[in-house]
């Protein structure tokens, strides 16, 4: 009996628009037969040609369906949740599935919300010894306390997609900065900037134990990789492989599988680091990366051999075993 797929994408998090992109390049390469459930920005659902409208629309205001939605589970024999951020990559539906009993891509209700959360997992990878850039986490309402010098940058702890982020050049900007990451969420991150930073991005494989892809490049003439750089098409450059000496590109793909490991992660994850004269820190993990035109993941996959198609394949895989 062959495999049938269910893609979610949407979702109520400030990436719902990131999810449809990711969602409509997955649904022309899956290789499997693929249905389309769209989670609306007000949380109910849009299912069957619904969704196929709102991923033309490239956009989803309202569902029609409350949660749980009426869907035929049994139809299914494997979930892909794309969704990105908050409400999707935390953990969340992660755990419905998990009641559900259904075979689902990517990482587990633990793994998922420790990436999510910045200050958890920065204290995880911290503990395990995998270098990380110094950071403060605080709550609204908290005396901001930083123990660095400005420049920092300041980050809601559980969003994705450079979202709510400020570059903060000097303390009196602190306030302000703090603000707007917590339109975002209740606890926010400041970390300290680091100079002549390049930026590497390392795909994985893998269920606890995985398969790291080559290291990639990120380059960029924007103050940092904001939203804009990184959707919009040519304001990025990808160097796939980055241009490193042989020795720092195993040191990251060993870097990228202990983290990954640690985390306890399965299906896929993209290791985001730092180079920083001379030095590497991790900077995050991202446990449902995007699949959009410009995203580095599937690209990196691509350069080890890896199709688009193949890829899916080997995710839809590892989701059954």
């Amino acid at each position: 009996m062959e495999i049938r797929v269910l893609l979610i994408a949407g979702g109520k998090s400030p990436e719902h628009e990131v999810s449809l992109a990711s969602a409509e390049g997955v649904l022309k390469h899956m290789p499997f037969p693929t249905e389309l459930a769209v989670i609306a920005k007000d949380g109910a659902w849009l299912l069957g040609e619904e969704a196929l409208r709102a991923l033309e629309a490239k956009v989803a205001p309202k569902g029609e369906h409350p949660f749980p939605p009426p869907l035929d589970w049994d139809r299914y024999g494997v979930v892909f949740p794309l969704l990105h951020g908050p409400m999707g990559e935390d953990g969340t539906i992660q755990g419905f599935l998990e009641m559900l009993g259904k075979p689902y891509v990517g990482a587990g209700v633990a793994g998922s919300a420790l990436c999510m959360d910045k200050d958890f997992s920065k204290r995880v990878l911290a503990q395990a010894g995998i270098p990380v850039v110094p950071w403060v986490a605080l709550y609204r309402g908290e005396t901001p306390l930083v123990p660095f010098e400005p420049p920092f940058f300041v980050k809601p702890a559980n969003t994705g997609s450079s979202i709510g982020i400020s570059r903060v050049e000097r303390y009196a900007d602190l306030e302000e900065a703090l603000e707007e990451a917590f339109r975002h969420d209740r606890k926010a991150v400041v970390e300290k900037a680091l100079s002549g930073v390049r930026e590497l991005e390392v795909g994985v494989l893998g269920n606890v134990f995985g398969e790291a892809s080559p290291v990639g490049e990120v380059r960029y003439e924007a103050p940092f990789y904001d939203y804009e750089t990184k959707y919009t098409p040519g304001r990025a450059e990808l160097l796939i492989p980055a241009p490193l000496d042989p020795g720092t590109e195993e040191t990251v793909q060993e870097m990228a599988l202990k983290a990954y490991k640690v985390l306890g992660l399965r299906g896929m994850a993209r290791v985001d680091f730092f180079l920083a004269e001379g030095e590497l820190y991790l900077n995050e993990v991202n446990t449902i990366p995007g699949f959009t035109p410009t995203s580095m993941f599937p690209r990196l996959f691509l350069a080890k051999g890896l199709t688009y198609p193949e890829l899916l394949r080997r995710l839809v895989e590892l989701a059954l075993s």
